[in-house]
């Protein structure tokens, strides 16, 4: 039997190939979701330390599982996530195992976070350039993002108020990546 002669499978609706299979609009929920959290955070003070804390652990632990994903479904680099996975999972049980003693190593961390994956989603943007009509929006996104990276990686010793404001920043960036996501994905899902 050939490969021209062989039944093609059939594929369920909104599912592709493309990002590990998820369908597009997941991905626009969660973008959505980290927005809202976002806004969330912003409403906290200095009186919510563990809150805080607590919160921040609960984001680098979806972090830590969605870099866990990223292992076993991204086409390249499975390493890399995997490396950022463990290292996500034990500072999101640190910030829960010990809320008020993590909070500027915390920010410490964030702001080194922010640095790196503002970098990576520069090159992104100008790699997808051609296939992507919102590339502009990944490369404002990666540049507020290293800028956030360096003002708060410069300082280890960042108030509390730095840590919600970045911790909102990462909220809101993962956002607004996902949202692209959900657009790049639906596009390839289409043009399937």
């Amino acid at each position: 039997m050939t490969t021209a002669s062989m039944p093609k499978m059939p594929r369920s609706a909104g599912m592709s190939k493309t990002a590990g299979g998820m369908p597009w609009w997941l991905f626009l929920i969660t973008g959505t979701a980290w927005i809202i959290i976002s806004w969330f955070v912003l409403g906290f003070d200095s009186r919510s330390v563990a809150s805080i804390a607590a919160l921040a652990g609960a984001v680098v632990l979806v972090a830590a599982a969605a870099e866990l994903f990223q292992m076993f479904t991204a086409p390249g680099w499975k390493w890399l996530h995997g490396v950022l996975a463990a290292l996500f999972l034990v500072t999101g049980i640190l910030c829960w195992t010990n809320p008020g003693k993590t909070v500027f190593w915390l920010a410490a961390f964030v702001g080194w976070y922010l640095l790196f994956k503002g970098i990576a989603d520069i090159i992104l943007a100008f790699l997808t350039k051609a296939e992507n009509d919102a590339w502009w929006l990944g490369l404002i996104v990666g540049i507020v993002e290293v800028l956030l990276g360096f003002w708060a990686a410069g300082r280890f010793t960042r108030s509390l108020y730095t840590l919600i404001v970045l911790v909102a920043a990462i909220c809101l960036a993962r956002g607004i990546t996902d949202i692209i996501m959900a657009f790049r994905v639906r596009k390839l899902q289409h043009a399937e």
